[in-house]
């Protein structure tokens, strides 16, 4: 590859990982030893340019982008995507460098079963080994790799992980509690987001974490207790990108499924993931044979499944 393709390839890839952000990026224009191009939102813009030199060797240069918490933003995003740049990219699978605390649930989606929050701390050392034993994205791993994985991410991070179970009749309560207050389920979730963070914070020292973009990061930083305090948080899409969000991903992800199989053992109905037509099914065996009062126990009432089981 040329120079100057390398150049545009490197654009591109820029380009797609910031615009699938809410990002704009202008067309990149040609500049001595590089290319340079604007990035923007509503209110606010910044230049950034990428160099080669006689190597080959390319660097990104944020200088020109004035903002810090935009900065560490789009820098997390490139870090995060695999970008052809000619030269080792060493945090390419970790974004924000070490130590950082990664956070995820898993549930959310789900009727039946509980809503569980993770929060992994990861240092360079334990990045290295998850990354070797597979971790990712529970979503992109089959419920047998994700329970595989998760004993493997306790071992590797011992001491330095939480797990926040919320069950399923406490989270109605909580949720009906929140409607009344006028509030969403982003309050619910921030709050299990940020006591992962809590539990991880009263066993190491950090100042960075990440999480998913669900909602304003307002919403976790006004959770946070008091160790949380001075704690950077970032929030973005395809957060799981992240090696310690992919970690807490998995570990949230696995207990849910033991959550779920335990359900399903004691009722001795199989309780499925998600919200079809087959969870809709096992909603109504559990109402024929235990009442529908034992909803609250097993599912999240608020999903319109609810309706779909009852026949409202």
């Amino acid at each position: 590859m040329q120079p100057k393709n390398k150049l545009l390839e490197s654009y591109k890839h820029i380009r797609s990982a910031l615009e699938s952000n809410n990002f704009n990026v202008s067309d990149c224009k040609e500049i001595a030893y590089g290319v340079q191009f604007t990035v923007s939102t509503l209110n606010w813009s910044g230049l950034i340019r990428i160099y080669q030199n006689k190597k080959g060797v390319l660097k990104i240069d944020y200088s020109q982008l004035n903002s810090k918490a935009n900065v560490i933003k789009i820098q997390t995003l490139i870090e995060s995507k695999e970008i052809p740049s000619g030269s080792k990219n060493l945090n390419k699978n970790v974004g924000l460098g070490f130590p950082i605390i990664g956070t995820d649930e898993s549930g959310k989606g789900d009727f039946f079963g509980p809503l569980v929050s993770a929060g992994v701390y990861v240092n360079e050392q334990s990045a290295k080994k998850l990354i070797e034993c597979g971790v990712k994205d529970s979503k992109k791993l089959s419920d047998a790799k994700n329970l595989e994985l998760a004993q493997k991410v306790t071992k590797i991070c011992k001491g330095r992980f939480a797990i926040i179970e919320i069950s399923p009749e406490k989270y109605n309560n909580l949720y009906e509690q929140l409607k009344k207050e006028k509030k969403s389920l982003n309050t619910l979730l921030a709050w299990g987001h940020a006591k992962a963070i809590e539990e991880v914070l009263s066993k190491v020292d950090c100042k960075v974490a990440i999480a998913d973009q669900f909602a304003d990061e307002s919403f976790i930083l006004s959770k946070l207790q008091e160790k949380g305090k001075n704690l950077r948080l970032i929030q973005m899409h395809k957060a799981e990108q992240n090696i310690a969000v992919a970690a807490a991903s998995i570990l949230a992800r696995a207990r849910f499924l033991e959550k779920l199989s335990k359900l399903s053992n004691e009722y001795k109905i199989n309780l499925s993931k998600g919200a079809s037509q087959t969870v809709i099914e096992s909603g109504k065996k559990i109402v024929a044979t235990y009442g529908e009062d034992i909803l609250r126990k097993v599912a999240k009432l608020h999903f319109k499944t609810t309706n779909d089981v009852l026949n409202k």
